[in-house]
């Protein structure tokens, strides 16, 4: 099925503050063009908009999110779901992933939900094709107690996080092919005859179990965010409620893993990175906090501005001078597979912030996210308020659109939203695989009326020409060292793109009309699934390649 390419006639700036939910503003000129897909916390279905506000794609599930959702390089919707355990009944309780088709089918279940553990916030598709998967892991007082707390600042039950990663099988299967415990990577400083005792300050690739302790607070971490650099092989958390980012070796065994050693950074599971609170490992003081109950912490993906750099969502809750919320991208001093140990950790300034000092009155105390793009413009949803808006790199804002779905159901236009919370929003950029082969056609807007997205129509060009009236071959495949594209004679140019799983354009070239053929070489383009997309200005097709050297 070919796919459409969607051009914008809205060449002037829209802007319309009387719309209470759906687009309020569309800056055309400013605008990185592509779709957003956003889960609206107290509904069940997940969405898919165009920068017009406009409806392109809808998933309905039998839960409520249980906070995050990705479209995969396939077209397929990874998706959390809210299983409502008994047990863990904090903010950010999921349950189950899920794996939707382009079509709405399940075509895959993992429940991680029972009395001892259960999967929150975040998950992260891997190139392998399996998921990483953060979940809380039911710790007693009596361990506790057993690994060095203080009796005084525990509570009954203590729970501790893990990381999953789970290779799909079949509709409901999985199995877990390497995992990580916090629990095997603590400190304290309190009970000398623990085997954990140490010094904590000179031991920062260790957690201190006693840093944030109280005797109420069982949810004592609050991991809300996971990301995989494919590069260095390496996980990024965050923690809420110790107001820390840390980075560990996913190249180890599960074995080592659990250790202190192993892997390529030689660490085993221990942090090799962390950042946001040197207090938490006795190298600073509360005037030493960077990050304030953040969330989203992110690779900024190769290719765009800050590329391989770290973009993390500062919601600013109880911020020393004030609650407001940042965006920063911090550049850690990567040296190899570890880090430079300069404690505390570097750096000590950003390499760009949004809204430092709260010159836009910008606050969002919980959830939210942030999101580079390739034009350099900043996406970031307000997740309390489930307002996204796009800012340039001058932090001038010219993008707006309030969810307009909240608890009982659509919000009608001219109301004011309340309860219409969004944990994040994603942007894709029109040449993302996962669109390969379906169409994109822009609907109606989600609440009943707009004149905001009614004047900022979509039209399809009228160009004629059907790349499925052509027969096109792609080989070798799996690749090596080039990849041929050849087809039949051609009557017009047509654009080759090599696109990775992130949707990003690896390598472009065209075959000139008149021509049949065009070489794309790969030898320093990594191993892994990528696409060739064949495309005019009209429609495109892809196709599925690996490249293995």
């Amino acid at each position: 099925m070919k796919k459409l390419l969607l051009l914008s006639i809205c060449f002037f700036s829209i802007l319309n503050y009387s719309q209470t939910v759906g687009l309020q503003q569309h800056d055309a000129g400013s605008l990185d063009d592509g779709y957003v897909l956003f889960a609206p916390n107290t509904s069940t279905t997940t969405y898919l908009i165009n920068k017009c506000g406009k409806q392109v794609k809808t998933w309905p599930s039998t839960y409520k999110t249980g906070q995050s959702c990705y479209l995969l390089s396939d077209g397929t919707l990874l998706r959390t779901g809210n299983t409502n355990n008994a047990t863990f009944t904090a903010g950010g309780t999921g349950g189950i992933v899920q794996k939707i088709d382009w079509n709405g089918n399940v075509t895959w279940s993992y429940t991680v939900s029972d009395a001892t553990k259960c999967q929150h916030h975040d998950v992260k598709a891997l190139p392998n094709g399996n998921v990483l998967i953060i979940s809380w892991e039911l710790k007693t007082n009596t361990q506790a107690i057993a690994n060095g707390r203080n009796p005084t600042l525990v509570p009954t039950t203590l729970w501790s996080e893990q990381i999953l990663e789970v290779q799909p099988s079949g509709t409901s299967g999985g199995t877990i092919v390497w995992e990580w415990h916090l629990w095997d990577h603590l400190i304290q400083d309190y009970d000398a005859s623990k085997s954990n005792f140490g010094v904590v300050s000179s031991n920062p690739k260790l957690l201190n179990i006693n840093y944030g302790a109280t005797a109420t607070t069982a949810d004592w971490i609050h991991m809300n965010a996971i990301d995989y650099n494919p590069t260095l092989d390496q996980i990024v958390v965050s923690s809420h409620n110790l107001n820390e980012i840390w980075i560990i070796d996913h190249s180890t065994t599960t074995a080592q893993a659990a250790s202190h050693s192993g892997g390529n950074s030689g660490n085993g599971g221990d942090f090799i990175y962390r950042w946001g609170n040197p207090a938490a490992y006795n190298n600073g003081t509360t005037t030493d906090k960077k990050l304030f109950g953040q969330h989203n912490v992110r690779w900024i993906e190769p290719g765009l501005p800050f590329e391989n750099q770290i973009m993390i969502f500062n919601n600013g809750l109880n911020r020393t001078g004030g609650n407001y919320s940042t965006v920063e991208i911090i550049n850690p001093p990567v040296n190899g597979n570890n880090y430079t140990a300069t404690l505390p950790y570097l750096p000590t300034t950003t390499s760009w912030n949004y809204n430092y000092g709260n010159p836009n009155n910008y606050y969002a105390m919980n959830i939210s996210g942030a999101q580079q793009l390739s034009n350099g413009n900043v996406l970031l949803c307000n997740g309390p308020s489930g307002i996204f808006t796009e800012v340039t790199t001058n932090g001038t804002q010219v993008w707006k659109y309030t969810n307009p779905v909240n608890t009982t159901g659509i919000i009608s236009q001219g109301t004011t939203p309340t309860m219409s919370n969004v944990f994040r929003c994603t942007y894709y950029p029109t040449t993302y695989s996962g669109f390969a082969g379906h169409t994109l056609t822009a609907g109606n807007t989600i609440e009943s009326s707009n004149t905001v997205s009614a004047s900022c129509n979509l039209i399809l060009n009228s160009n004629e020409f059907d790349i499925d009236k052509i027969n096109i071959t792609i080989y070798p495949n799996p690749a090596s060292n080039f990849i041929t594209i050849q087809t039949d004679l051609i009557e017009t140019d047509l654009n080759v793109d090599l696109i990775d799983e992130l949707g990003k354009v690896v390598k472009s070239s065209k075959i000139l009309q008149g021509s049949t053929l065009s070489i794309i070489e790969t030898d320093a383009i990594y191993n892994g699934i990528y696409f060739v997309k064949i495309s005019n200005a009209t429609n495109s097709k892809s196709f599925k390649v690996i490249i293995n050297k």
